[in-house]
C-alpha cells in the first residue's frame, strides 16, 4: 500500500509538473524568439535528420566533439588535412549546430587539399566542394551565423576572383560558365536586370501551378519526359541543378560564336543523344514561347534548393544596389557578406561581436569595389578564352551611397571602424576620378574631386593640398607607379580609354581621339605585359598576372562590342559609330553584336525606315575571318587536349 502511494504521488507530481511546463511554453518560446536564443528564426521548425542524429546519444556528444575538435587541429598543424576532413566530417554530424567546425572543413577543402593536386580541374572540383559544403549544407543548419556568412564571401573574392592561387584563371572561367548555363546571359541595363531577377522571384512556387496558369507548359514537359524516358535515370526530366545546366549547355549553344564556329551543334547531335532530346523539344517552334516560362520557375527552384539563395533577395540587392552578374565570383562574395550582415544582426550587438560584423561590412563594400573595375562581363562558354571583364562606372554611384551608410554605421565602433571606411573611399574615388576622366566624363570626375577635396583635403579635419591640383594633373599623380603592383588599375585605364576612344572618336567624328585611345591601349598593354612582374608563368602554363588584361586584340573587341550593345546610348549613335568604324574593327565584333543590336532594331521605330542588313552590314571579308577564326579555335582546343594529355602523362 505504502508504494502504491509513493507512485500515486510521483505521477500527481509529474502531472502537475508537466502541466506548468506546458503553460511556461509559450513564454519561453517568445522570449527565445525575441533575443535570437537559438540558431534558427522558428521556434517550431522541425529539426532536420543530421541534428536527430547528434542529439541521440545525448550527452556524451560534447565530450566527442571535443575530443575530436581538438584533435581535427592537431592533425591540421601535422599537415594531415585529409584525416583532418574525415573527424570535421564527423563533428558536423554529431553537432551541426556547430559554425567553426563546418568553416573549418570549408577551408581545408578549399585551400589545403586544393593546393596538393596536379592540375587545375583537380583543384577546382576541391574549391567548389569547399564552398558548397559551407553554402549548402552548414548555412543550412547555422542560418544566422556570422562568420560562415563572411568566410564564405571571403573564399568567393579571395580565392576565386583573386590572383593569389595559379589556377584563379581557370577558377573564373569555370565559375562564368556555371553559372551561364544557370541563369543565361544578364540583360545589359540595369533597369532590365531588376526585371529580369524579378521574373524569377515572381515565378510560380510548383510545376503543377505553372502547367495550370501555362498549358503550353505542360505540353513541353510531357514531350521532354517522353523524350529523355529511355536514358539511365541521372539523365530523366528532374527539377535540379544538373537538370538546368543541361537546358543551359543547349541554350548556349545556339548563342555561343564558337560553337558556331567549330560545328558544335552538328557535333552534339549526332554523339550526343541527351543533347539531342533536348534539341527535338526545344527547336520547335511552339516550344519557344513555353521554354521562358519554364525557365524562370526552374531557376527559382534550382537557385533556392541547389545553391541555398534566395531570388528575392537577389532582386532586392540589384535593385538597392547596382547591375550584378551572377557570373561573377564578387556578386556572390557580396550576396553572402550582405545576406550574413542582415540576417545575424540580432545576435552581434555586443561589443565583441562589432568586430565581426565591421569586417563583414568591408567585404561588402570590397566586393562592390571589385564589380566596378571588372563587373561588366562577357563570355563564350565554349572557348578557351578567359571571360572579358570590363569596368562598370555604374557602381561609383553605389558605392558613393554605400560609403555614408556604412561610415555611420562604424562611426562609434572602437579602433577607428569609421576611418578604415574613409580612407577605402578616399583610395576607391581617387581612382574613380582618373577612370571617369579617362572616359571622357570630366564633368562626373571634376565632381568627385571637389568632393574629395572638401572632404579630405582643404576642407578635412586636417587642411591639406592633397586634392588641389588641376583634373589632368591630378590623374597623371594619381597613375604614376600604380601598374605593376595593381593589374586592375591598369585594365580599368585601357578600357576607360578605348570606350572614349569609339563613343567620341567616332560618333563625333574626332579620330585624333581614337587614335591616341588604341596607341595609349597598345603601349600600356606593352608597359605592363612586359615588365618583371608580368612575365611570371605559374605551373600551369599561365601568366598569373599578365593575362589579367589579355592582349591589345581581345581588349579592343571587348570593349567596341560593349559600346555598341549599351543601351543606354541611342540605337541610331551605336549603328553610326558601328559603320565609322573601320573593316577590321567591324569583322572582329560583328557576329558578337549581329544577335542582341537586330532584336533591339525590330522592336525600334528605326525598324520602319530601313532593313536591319542596311544599317548593320556585315563586312568584306567575313568569311575568311570566320575561317581564320575557327582555325585558330581548332588550334587552341588541340593545343588545350594536348596539355591535358602531358599532363596526365606527367602524373
Amino acid at each position: 500500500m505504502r508504494d502504491r502511494l509513493i507512485q500515486l504521488a510521483c505521477l500527481l507530481v509529474a502531472t502537475v509538473a508537466i502541466i506548468f511546463a506546458g503553460r511556461l511554453l509559450p513564454n519561453i518560446l517568445r522570449v527565445s524568439d525575441e533575443h535570437s536564443l537559438r540558431y534558427t528564426d522558428v521556434s517550431i521548425e522541425g529539426a532536420p535528420p543530421i541534428v536527430a542524429l547528434g542529439t541521440a546519444i545525448g550527452a556524451l556528444r560534447g565530450v566527442i566533439v571535443d575530443y575530436l575538435w581538438i584533435k581535427t587541429n592537431i592533425q591540421k598543424e601535422k599537415g594531415l588535412f585529409y584525416e583532418a576532413m574525415a573527424d570535421a566530417s564527423l563533428i558536423t554530424k554529431l553537432q551541426p549546430r556547430f559554425g567553426d567546425v563546418w568553416a573549418f572543413q570549408g577551408h581545408n577543402m578549399a585551400y589545403n587539399i586544393s593546393v596538393m593536386t596536379d592540375t587545375p580541374r583537380e583543384r577546382w572540383e576541391w574549391v567548389r566542394a569547399g564552398i558548397d559544403l559551407v553554402r549548402d549544407e552548414g548555412l543550412r543548419y547555422n542560418p544566422n551565423d556570422l562568420i560562415l556568412h563572411k568566410e564564405l564571401a571571403f573564399w568567393l573574392a579571395h580565392k576565386i576572383d583573386g590572383v593569389s592561387d595559379d589556377a584563379h584563371l581557370y577558377y573564373k572561367r569555370e565559375f562564368a560558365r556555371e553559372w551561364q548555363f544557370l541563369l543565361g546571359v544578364p540583360p545589359a541595363s540595369h533597369q532590365d536586370r531588376i526585371a529580369w531577377i524579378a521574373g524569377i522571384k515572381d515565378a510560380p512556387e510548383s510545376l503543377e501551378e505553372l502547367e495550370i496558369k501555362e498549358p503550353s507548359v505542360k505540353l513541353m514537359v510531357d514531350q521532354l519526359k517522353a523524350s529523355l524516358s529511355g536514358f539511365d535515370s541521372k539523365f530523366q526530366f528532374r527539377l535540379d541543378r544538373d537538370f538546368l545546366l543541361n537546358i543551359g549547355r543547349w541554350q548556349s549553344v545556339q548563342s555561343s560564336r564558337y560553337a558556331k564556329l567549330l560545328g558544335l551543334d552538328a557535333t552534339f547531335r549526332k554523339n550526343d543523344p541527351v543533347y539531342l532530346a533536348f534539341d527535338s523539344v526545344f527547336s520547335k517552334t511552339e516550344s519557344k514561347d513555353a521554354l521562358e516560362l519554364f525557365l524562370p520557375f526552374l531557376r527559382k527552384k534550382v537557385l533556392r534548393e541547389g545553391f541555398n539563395m534566395d531570388p528575392a533577395l537577389m532582386w532586392e540587392y540589384t535593385r538597392e544596389f547596382g547591375p550584378f552578374d551572377w557570373r561573377h565570383p564578387q556578386s556572390h562574395a557580396f550576396y553572402w557578406a550582405r545576406k550574413g550582415a542582415t540576417t545575424a544582426a540580432k545576435r552581434t550587438t555586443n561589443v565583441e561581436d562589432i568586430y565581426k560584423v565591421l569586417n563583414n561590412d568591408r567585404l561588402n563594400i570590397q566586393a562592390m569595389q571589385a564589380l566596378a573595375r571588372t563587373g561588366l562581363m562577357s563570355y563564350d562558354p565554349f572557348s578557351n578564352d578567359n571571360p572579358g571583364r570590363l569596368n562598370d562606372p555604374r557602381w561609383i554611384k553605389a558605392i558613393d551611397i554605400y560609403f555614408g551608410e556604412l561610415y555611420r554605421k562604424h562611426f562609434g565602433t572602437r579602433g577607428g571602424g569609421g576611418d578604415s571606411f574613409c580612407d577605402f573611399y578616399q583610395n576607391f574615388m581617387s581612382q574613380a576620378v582618373r577612370e571617369l576622366y579617362r572616359f571622357g566624363d570630366y564633368e562626373g570626375a571634376q565632381l568627385i574631386l571637389t568632393k574629395l577635396d572638401h572632404l579630405f583635403g582643404r576642407g578635412g579635419l586636417i587642411p591639406n593640398n592633397k586634392y588641389e591640383a588641376n583634373l589632368e594633373t591630378f590623374v597623371q599623380n594619381t597613375t604614376y607607379g600604380e601598374y605593376a603592383g595593381a593589374p586592375d588599375v591598369a585594365r580599368s585605364d585601357v578600357y576607360a580609354a578605348l570606350t572614349r576612344g569609339f563613343r567620341e572618336g567616332l560618333l563625333l567624328d574626332r579620330p585624333k581621339v581614337l587614335e591616341e585611345a588604341l596607341k595609349f591601349a597598345k603601349d600600356l598593354t606593352e608597359y605592363f605585359q612586359g615588365n618583371q612582374y608580368a612575365d611570371f608563368v605559374n605551373k600551369f602554363g599561365e601568366r598569373r598576372m599578365a593575362d589579367l588584361l589579355g592582349n591589345l586584340r581581345s581588349s579592343v573587341q571587348d570593349v567596341f562590342a560593349n559600346v555598341l550593345m549599351d543601351p543606354s546610348q541611342p540605337l541610331v549613335d551605336r549603328l553610326t559609330i558601328y559603320n565609322r568604324a573601320s573593316e577590321p574593327e567591324r569583322r572582329i565584333v560583328y557576329d558578337l553584336v549581329k544577335g542582341p543590336l537586330e532584336q533591339e532594331f525590330s522592336m525600334d521605330p528605326l525598324s520602319k525606315l530601313a532593313p536591319f542588313a542596311q544599317l548593320l552590314p556585315e563586312p568584306p571579308g567575313m568569311e575568311a575571318f570566320r575561317l581564320a577564326a575557327a582555325a585558330d579555335a581548332a588550334k587552341r582546343a588541340a593545343e588545350g587536349e594536348s596539355s591535358k594529355r602531358s599532363t596526365a602523362e606527367s602524373k
